[in-house]
């Protein structure tokens, strides 16, 4: 009896839709675990479970796309309106899942995801519509005109804050900026995108600042993206010389400073141009590319020098400040107190800060054994694996460090007047790891080894610097080829005292 009894409850339960509504969702859940967790796999387990909520309604007799006809009691009439819900919002759910699946726009994952979001909302709200429509019997014309009414009331209240998330659906659907690009707005507000949002953007200056800048405010200024299309920018040097020379000789110097510099691209290529020609001055601008926009400071910095050090070596001179008005007093003094200028190799000597400490005397001793050696473009100064016997300082021109490996051309270094090379064969009697060559015309004075060993008795400190100067340029070197002698990379300090014991200096 107790047997009969249980059959008949289980047999009701089965035939009630809210338990078969039950089994579906257990099922439903089941597929959520064991189908893998991506759009393909969301998709299917959906449409399944939308067509079984199907097939129960109709077989139970309750199309959920008509209103109920009042012959139902209230448990039945509530679970018809849960049952109703349900498929609405599956068939929903289905659709979404297609547009995650299927709406897609190539090499623009974020602009697709924005697109995905807006359609899939206007999926939802939709489904909500047609429940309120067909569950609960209300009429949709009449809440939608009542939303409106809301919803103008609502916009005049939030219109700054929608302004801006609608002009960040713009910015993000045209992508004029991306995250880590370096930006420029019309009142020079500037600097590096760290975040962007649907209400702001947020920049971070080169002072480390962040700048909050509404999407309503970026959306209507000129925005200037230095970053694209690649992360190379250009950038200009203004340069006044004095009109002493021809300006094609100045030209040529400037073209110097241009390709001695190490901080700056070589593709694109530098440009110099005459911006300007008067009695007082001729204006050069210098054109350059550097591989990043936070570059351009190092690079003004270098060209500002090598711009000193080539004037210094052509013989020009650099204009005094516009309008300003320069009175000659050579008159003034009479020609026999006048103190005699310093030769070339004098004032290359005083160009290096390796020699600074020096005293006047010591330059001009050292000056005088210095040999002036001229070197044609394109012409081999020294030659790799061999060993340099005289310290090389560069006059004028530009010299270049080469390398190559492998069939593989690299560049180490540019070298401008000051610079110096052949301090590796001189101190430690070690073998070039690079060409030398001449880029242009250049003019190289070299200290002979036993001169400089002489200085370096006299003024042992000077080992330490140029234990310094030698690690530094040896890392340098091997950050390029990475295929350094483990010798040169050793710390300052074993550097000088090599250079101490190969020259047998005291401590």
């Amino acid at each position: 009896m107790k047997f009969f009894f249980w059959w008949a409850f289980l047999s009701d339960v089965l035939v009630d839709p809210l338990a078969q509504f039950l089994a579906l969702v257990v099922f439903r859940a089941a597929a959520r675990v064991l189908l893998p967790d991506s759009d393909l796999g969301r998709l299917i387990a959906n449409i399944l479970f939308f067509a079984a909520l199907t097939a129960l309604l109709f077989y139970h007799g309750i199309p959920p796309y008509l209103l109920e006809d009042g012959s139902f009691d209230v448990s039945d009439v509530i679970s018809h309106g849960l049952l109703k819900t349900i498929w609405w919002l599956g068939g929903a759910m289905v659709l979404a899942s297609s547009v995650r699946m299927f709406l897609i726009i190539e090499r623009k994952p974020r602009e697709g995801r924005l697109l995905q979001d807006l359609v899939v909302a206007l999926i939802y709200v939709s489904a909500a519509l047609c429940v309120v429509a067909y569950v609960f019997r209300l009429p949709v014309g009449t809440i939608i005109a009542t939303s409106g009414v809301f919803a103008i009331v609502l916009g005049l209240a939030l219109q700054s804050t929608l302004n801006d998330v609608f002009s960040g659906i713009a910015l993000n659907l045209g992508r004029p900026l991306s995250v880590g690009d370096w930006i420029q707005l019309d009142d020079n507000v500037q600097g590096r995108v760290v975040e962007t949002n649907w209400r702001s953007t947020q920049l971070l200056s080169s002072t480390n600042d962040l700048i909050v800048v509404p999407n309503s405010v970026l959306a209507k200024s000129r925005i200037t993206n230095v970053s694209g299309p690649d992360a190379s920018h250009g950038a200009t040097l203004k340069v006044r010389l004095a009109p002493t020379r021809p300006p094609s000789a100045m030209l040529d110097a400037m073209e110097k400073v241009l390709l001695s510099s190490n901080a700056i691209l070589k593709t694109p290529a530098p440009s110099v141009t005459i911006s300007g020609l008067d009695k007082d001055a001729v204006e050069f601008e210098l054109g350059f590319h550097v591989s990043d926009v936070t570059r351009v400071g190092n690079a003004r910095n270098e060209l500002f020098d090598l711009v000193y050090r080539h004037v210094e070596a052509s013989g020009l001179q650099m204009s005094g400040t516009e309008g300003a008005i320069q009175v000659s007093i050579d008159g003034a003094v009479n020609n026999e107190h006048r103190p005699k200028p310093p030769t070339t190799a004098v004032r290359l000597m005083e160009s290096i800060s390796l020699f600074a400490g020096l005293t006047d005397s010591e330059k001009e001793d050292i000056a005088s054994n210095m040999i002036r050696l001229p070197f044609r473009k394109g012409e081999i100064i020294a030659h790799r694996e061999t060993a340099l016997t005289s310290l090389m300082i560069v006059r004028s021109g530009v010299v270049a460090l080469e390398e190559t490996d492998e069939g593989t051309y690299i560049e180490l270094a540019r070298l401008a007047p000051g610079d110096f090379f052949g301090e590796r064969g001189v101190l430690l009697g070690a073998l070039e790891i690079a060409d030398v060559r001449a880029l242009t015309p250049v003019v190289i004075y070299e200290i002979p080894k036993q001169r400089l060993a002489a200085v370096l008795r006299e003024r042992p400190a000077i080992a330490e610097e140029l234990g310094l100067l030698l690690s530094a340029r040896t890392k340098a070197e091997e950050a390029l080829h990475r295929n350094g002698n483990p010798e040169t990379g050793a710390h300052p300090s074993a550097l000088s005292v090599r250079i101490r014991q190969f020259f047998h200096l005291s401590s």
